[in-house]
């Protein structure tokens, strides 16, 4: 067979390819948003590239609208830089970007995670003033591997484990949209290569110091050994059913043991810690961390651990936790939001 031969039919491959998942992501995009409008957070990696490419290709379908938002968080001299190479990037192929910045303070502890807290935040703070009830973000399979093995390293509990679901409400007004949980980064960076011939690399990917970074080695080495990471993958699904089934007696302990007197404030019986069990117990706490102070993540498992521990030993009388105070008195624990925390939803 001819050169000439062999190089057309890998090209039609490829476009298959393409479709293909450009089908499975229209599916969850559909029964997700349908024709709402909807914003797609782009970094400038490989996997956001591809979603606001084939986001691009949604909204020509169902005439809906997308925000595109490119964060950039001050945390490197260059992000400025990249941030504006990244709206160049999309310029070149007709998708319209909008860069904003984060004014706060710069963490200097728990880079990755107060990042995170701060892309989160101003996104959300974007879409409630533009009355957008759905934003997108390029969370791929490799990510909930990733995770998966981060969560593992830290000792997290079923919810940690079972790691990132397709769809999840941020707050009341925003929810989060995931499509791309079931693909390959080596999948969506060849579309993103074939279409936008480039993406950017975060320097702090090859950066050691972070556990993210040392997992992606670990598992490299791993996947050399035979590691298979589809049964990984079936891990992480079997654990996020086991977490659906034990959120369904968390949601009936918490109509049975808890109070919300106000948005900002609720009364936890202390019979929770002799009616249910320690996992259920676990979750209902993280729960009303997340309610009472309106963050999108909970404490680490760890503290809330120590927490309840505390509690129960009579070792807890005032203490605070996540943006909370914790008060035990007459057969009740009061959890409200502390005075000194605004509406934000990471600490610096």
């Amino acid at each position: 067979m001819k050169r000439k031969s062999l190089t057309a039919i890998k090209k039609v491959k490829k476009n298959i390819k393409k479709i293909k998942l450009y089908l499975k992501f229209k599916s969850i995009i559909f029964n997700n948003i349908k024709k709402e409008n909807f914003t797609v957070g782009v970094s400038g990696g490989a996997d956001s590239l591809c979603l606001a490419y084939f986001s691009k290709i949604y909204i020509s379908e169902f005439k809906n609208k997308m925000d595109v938002i490119i964060v950039d968080h001050k945390l490197r001299k260059e992000s400025k830089n990249e941030a504006l190479q990244v709206k160049e990037i999309l310029r070149k192929k007709g998708i319209k970007s909008k860069i904003i910045n984060w004014k706060g303070k710069i963490p200097k502890k728990n880079i990755q995670f107060n990042a995170r807290n701060i892309r989160y935040s101003l996104l959300e703070d974007y879409c409630v003033k533009k009355n957008i009830k759905y934003l997108v973000v390029g969370h791929h399979m490799d990510d909930q591997i990733e995770n998966f093995f981060i969560r593992l390293f830290r000792g997290s509990g079923l919810t940690g484990l079972s790691s990132m679901s397709e769809n999840v409400n941020y707050n009341k007004k925003l929810k989060i949209i995931r499509p791309f949980l079931s693909f390959k980064k080596k999948d969506l960076e060849k579309i993103t290569l074939n279409y936008f011939k480039e993406y950017i690399s975060d320097p702090s990917n090859e950066d050691e110091k972070y556990l993210r970074t040392r997992v992606r080695r670990y598992k490299k080495a791993m996947e050399k050994e035979g590691l298979d990471t589809t049964k990984i993958i079936k891990t992480v699904n079997n654990l996020f059913s086991a977490n659906k089934a034990i959120n369904f007696y968390k949601k009936k302990a918490l109509y049975k043991h808890v109070t919300f007197l106000s948005k900002d404030r609720c009364l936890i019986s202390v019979k929770i810690f002799n009616d249910e069990a320690g996992e259920i117990i676990f979750k209902s706490f993280s729960e009303i961390f997340l309610l009472i102070s309106n963050t999108y993540y909970p404490p680490r498992s760890k503290k809330i651990i120590n927490l309840i521990s505390n509690i129960q030993k009579n070792r807890v009388k005032k203490s605070t936790l996540g943006g909370c105070v914790i008060e035990k008195k007459d057969g009740f624990i009061s959890v409200s939001k502390e005075q000194r925390v605004r509406k934000a939803s990471f600490r610096v």
